[in-house]
């Protein structure tokens, strides 16, 4: 896979000097994976989960978190959040309530 971009993960890695090598673990790993689907990431990141099209993993034992869009077919991963344990759950919360309101206004 490749992913965009490491320099997110730098960036937070700078202020969360604590993160640094789990987030170079994740890199690296990610970085000779083939996945093909979410179950496929499961198999490396057991508690990796869709929300929308995101896919969320918890990093350095769910202390920290990594929002990212993954195009299978494509081989890429982008990283779009690298987050606290709690800030990631503001995150969630609110892309899943605009979900819910998206979904609920096309069905109407």
């Amino acid at each position: 896979m490749h992913v965009i971009s490491r320099k997110k993960l730098r960036e937070f890695c700078q202020a969360h000097t604590d993160s640094c090598e789990a987030f170079d673990d994740f890199y690296i790993t990610a970085s000779k994976a083939n996945w093909g689907n979410l179950l496929e990431v499961q198999t490396v990141y057991l508690k990796a989960e869709a929300v929308g099209n995101f896919t969320v993993f918890n990093i350095k034992g769910n202390k920290y978190r990594l929002i990212t869009s993954i195009n299978y077919e494509r081989q890429v991963i982008y990283i779009k959040y690298a987050l606290t344990f709690f800030v990631s759950q503001l995150k969630l919360l609110w892309m899943k309530l605009i979900l819910k309101k998206f979904t609920n206004t096309n069905e109407s």
